[in-house]
């Protein structure tokens, strides 16, 4: 398993969110996924959006581009991010 992979639409991430975090922001990857740290407490949703707030701000793209494909309610989630190359989410994942 990789931390994303490119499809036809763009590139699936998978992300282990870590909320009620100090800051929000890409933290680091690993083989099998991209930490993402955001404030939000995981209640009614804020999380997510939020989550989807910093990966349009990282990767420099409009949050309707950004879809959840699943894991919704978990702290491990897949998510499309709409146009995007492997080569942009690995340059911005090295940057962070």
């Amino acid at each position: 398993m990789s931390a994303f992979s490119e499809t036809p639409e763009g590139v699936v991430l998978n992300v282990r969110a870590q909320p009620r975090s100090s800051r929000s922001g890409l933290d680091d990857a690993t083989d099998e996924y991209v930490k993402v740290r955001i404030r939000a407490a995981p209640v009614d949703g804020k999380a997510n959006m939020e989550l989807v707030e910093t990966l349009s701000d990282a990767f420099d793209i409009p949050k309707s581009r950004i879809e959840f494909k699943g894991g919704e309610t978990s702290k491990t989630k897949r998510i499309l991010l709409r146009g995007v190359s492997a080569a942009a989410v690995r340059s911005v994942i090295s940057a962070g």
